[in-house]
């Protein structure tokens, strides 16, 4: 990049939060300074953060920032660089603690071995600061002799981890006096470059810098002569313009905001019912949403659909106690049962029925899980509520069916409502 540049400041001029003495201000300084030697303007620099001392970074740069969860700021920094691959003299720049370092130690060996264009920060000052002072990952030994605290245990040595795993550029900065001119190597490295920066923490480690340089690793440089990874972009249409256009053929029923919670078990087709029900909706000139619930383990237990059907903008997918239950297994009445109220009307299949007593006033029982296999019965229950409440004609539900890869089983499931009729 061209140093002839004239940029504008980097930083906000607000003032630094960090404890008096802290190390942190003097890392933000002397990056703002390499950033602007090299002519960086703020709207070049996006600076990703995370949790920690080293997170409160973000008011005090005028650039574009970036603040995630703990131990997250290399993977979301590496997101951000790949973005901006094609986007002409920009940088991306990560900040993170020995903590978030710790915690988050799988994305920086991610982003060595990607080694997309950018520099991770890690701010080392052998501790927890924001929690206590307890010990990370990256205590060096001579700390914890100190402190007496697993002195038995090796700590990582981040930046030869991160040369091993292929970044282009490693570091460890122990002296102030040598910061600005790792930085600049770092920051001009096209690739992952990390610089690891000991700091002072006055509040629960090393006072003085004589201290601090008596209890760190020695300083290191490691360069890889690997080239960058550079991102492939390809233009692909739209997932939007995937998504098919309803015409509304329906006229829906005259009712406010209704809710409908489908429950059965994984495998019964839940999801697919709540996703044909809501379809229908829309074709009928309803707005419309749909969303699922289910366990981590997908094949097995609960499947709950929840749907909402409103004349007005839905903005909230939310269901209170106001909805129509359509339950037709063990598995999704014991996932809703909570969820019902006397004023709830459910649909219930006729075996439910037997075994269980419902605080509902109106319970209308049918033997769905006879006349159709377990797979078909959410589909046979909701089509009957749907027949006998109105809210939209069975017509749109039978369209929405008829697209559908299984269009012949779903439609079988929709004539035998004729055997359901009172």
């Amino acid at each position: 990049m061209s140093t002839t540049a004239t940029p504008k400041k980097i930083l906000t001029g607000k003032k630094f939060p960090f404890c008096p003495g802290c190390g942190h201000g003097i890392a933000i300084n002397n990056l703002a300074k390499v950033l602007a030697d090299l002519g960086y303007r703020p709207e070049d620099i996006v600076i990703v953060s995370d949790i920690g001392c080293s997170g409160l970074i973000d008011p005090l740069f005028a650039t574009h920032t970036i603040h995630g969860l703990h131990g997250r700021s290399p993977a979301l920094g590496l997101g951000v660089a790949m973005g901006l691959e094609h986007k002409g003299n920009k940088k991306t720049i990560a900040f993170i603690g020995d903590g978030g370092a710790t915690i988050g130690l799988q994305h920086i060996l991610e982003n060595a071995r990607r080694n997309v264009d950018m520099t991770l920060i890690v701010l080392n000052n052998l501790l927890y600061g924001m929690t206590g002072g307890q010990i990370s990952g990256l205590s060096t030994q001579k700390f914890k002799e100190i402190v007496d605290f697993e002195t038995d245990i090796p700590p990582f040595n981040i930046i030869q981890l991160a040369h091993a795993s292929g970044a282009r550029f490693a570091a460890r900065v122990d002296e102030p006096r040598h910061m600005k001119e790792i930085l600049k190597r770092a920051i001009e490295t096209e690739g992952f470059s990390i610089v690891e920066i000991e700091s002072l923490c006055p509040s629960y480690g090393m006072k003085k810098l004589n201290e601090l340089l008596e209890v760190v690793e020695p300083e290191e440089v490691y360069e890889n002569p690997r080239p960058a990874t550079h991102i492939r972009f390809s233009e692909r249409p739209s997932l939007f313009d995937r998504q098919p256009v309803f015409e509304v053929r329906y006229k829906p029923g005259a009712f406010k905001r209704q809710g409908f919670v489908i429950a059965g078990s994984a495998g019964g087709g839940v999801q697919s019912v709540g996703k044909q029900l809501a379809t229908a909706g829309i074709l009928s000139g309803l707005h419309t949403t749909m969303k699922g619930e289910y366990p981590i383990t997908v094949g097995t237990g609960f499947s709950v659909a929840e749907v909402i059907f409103d004349h007005e903008p839905i903005y909230y997918t939310g269901l209170d106690d106001d909805f129509i239950a359509v339950i037709v297994s063990e598995d999704g009445l014991e996932k809703i049962r909570k969820r019902i109220k006397p004023d709830t009307k459910v649909y219930l299949d006729e075996s439910l029925a037997k075994k269980h007593e419902l605080p509902a006033r109106e319970i209308i029982t049918k033997p769905f899980g006879k006349i159709v296999n377990r797979k078909a019965a959410a589909l046979l229950a909701t089509a009957y509520m749907l027949q006998r409440e109105g809210f939209i004609p069975l017509e749109a539900l039978r369209e929405v069916l008829s697209q559908h890869r299984l269009a012949k089983v779903f439609l079988e499931t929709l004539d035998r409502l004729e055997q359901l009729q009172d």
